[in-house]
């Protein structure tokens, strides 16, 4: 059977480089959905951030840790709030690591904080890519996330990456109370138009302990409506697949070579290393213990001799980041083995190109995805290169979150 999206499968990334995220936790103000970390306001300390963030790449370079990086990512927050300290950490990053000839460079920016001079700045300082957090061209939509931009900042946000040459993307949220299919429809039009090679697109998520929370549980507004999201989400992909940039991944639209490297990371289980406060990490056992026996860190127990993979997030506030940038993680995840195949599959299935066989057979979850694939949910398809693959069916994307689950925690149960 010929897989009809015609996507081949997207390659995966060796374990042994390290992916670099950097945790910018400033914004202007707090949007009503969000609860990443990060702080309104705080001017006094985003030079201090800076230095702090330089140290710490700085130690972990030591380790070689950054000897071949094929992504930096500079997320937030609102990184392009920095100004020219933002093109100060640029410069130090791609002055500490080694990156990898034709590495991807991203930076996450807003439209209210994305400004021609800037952004040239941060080109000629090494930065390739930009990810715009647009969310809708709907003043009303805008409104109702709490954004702090209109829509026609949005569209003046998108002319100076176009005119700026970088390839960049942008985010989109659907499924908010109030946004009409025909908003949505505009809205993706835009999209197209405005000469991003890569949309994200989000249903509205409510997240424990923000103010769109709060708002639902109090009775202010009404919770999102999970059908009109998954109307807008096959919307999404009819429009922007038509206009070159097909669906490669749960959220993820790109015209071919366009894909979010950085990202690909995560969905492949390749090593990162977060730096800042509450950026997350994840190391192969090997990686973590030389940081780890250097450190003083905590290590696997001596009962689990199969640790493959490490992951962490140290959980410091700004100003504790500051004074100590080198903190000892939180709570260490250790992942076996096992566990580290039913992640991959996981993960692997949240793209187009889903899991090979081998893939699923080594996370025991063969049984697993058999009972899906009676659901509807999953299938058996043939790559390009004609392997046979397991990947979601349209059913199985909109319900993504079940056949996660189903293999996360029904993986590694049929050993005999």
């Amino acid at each position: 059977m010929t897989d009809p999206v015609g996507i081949a499968p997207l390659p995966a990334v060796a374990a042994d480089p390290v992916s670099l995220y950097v945790h910018v936790p400033f914004c202007i103000s707090k949007c009503a959905y969000c609860d990443f970390y990060s702080r309104a306001g705080g001017e006094a300390l985003r030079g201090p951030f800076v230095d702090a963030a330089l140290f710490e790449a700085g130690h972990w370079s030591h380790y070689d840790l950054l000897d071949d990086v094929p992504s930096l990512y500079i997320g937030g927050g609102t990184p392009t709030l920095l100004g020219q300290d933002l093109v100060r950490l640029v410069r130090g990053l791609i002055e500490t690591a080694r990156l990898r000839p034709g590495a991807e460079v991203t930076v996450e920016t807003n439209p209210e904080t994305t400004d021609a001079a800037l952004v040239a700045a941060l080109i000629e300082a090494g930065v390739n890519r930009f990810s715009l957090g647009v969310q809708s061209f709907d003043d009303d939509v805008l409104r109702r996330l709490g954004r702090c931009h209109d829509a026609e900042r949005g569209r003046a946000a998108t002319r100076i990456l176009r005119d700026s040459g970088a390839s960049f993307s942008i985010d989109l949220i659907c499924g908010v109370r109030g946004q009409s299919a025909a908003s949505w429809e505009a809205t993706l039009q835009e999209a197209v138009r405005c000469g991003a090679r890569h949309v994200s697109v989000y249903p509205l998520a409510v997240e424990d302990g923000t103010p769109l929370d709060a708002s639902i549980r109090s009775g202010v507004v009404p919770a999102p409506d999970p059908d009109d999201a998954a109307d807008m989400m096959l919307a999404a992909e009819v429009v922007l697949t038509a206009a070159g940039m097909p669906r490669y991944e749960v959220a993820s639209y790109a015209q071919p070579g366009h894909e979010a490297r950085h990202n690909l990371v995560y969905w492949t289980g390749g090593s990162y290393l977060g730096v800042g406060p509450h950026a997350a990490s994840m190391l192969t056992a090997e990686q973590y213990g030389r940081v780890a026996g250097a450190e003083g860190w905590a290590t696997p127990p001596s009962s689990d001799p199969l640790c493959a993979r490490a992951r962490f997030t140290r959980e410091a506030s700004l100003e504790d980041y500051v004074r100590r940038p080198l903190a000892d993680p939180g709570p260490v995840e250790f992942l076996d083995t096992d566990e580290v195949a039913r992640e991959d599959a996981t993960l692997g299935l949240r793209t187009v190109g889903g899991i090979s066989t081998a893939q699923a057979e080594a996370a025991q979850a063969v049984e697993t995805l058999a009972g899906l694939a009676e659901q509807g949910l999953v299938r058996v398809v043939e790559s390009e290169t004609g392997e046979a693959r397991w990947s979601t069916t349209q059913q199985g994307w909109l319900l993504g979150n079940r056949v996660f689950e189903a293999v996360w925690t029904g993986g590694g149960t049929q050993r005999s």
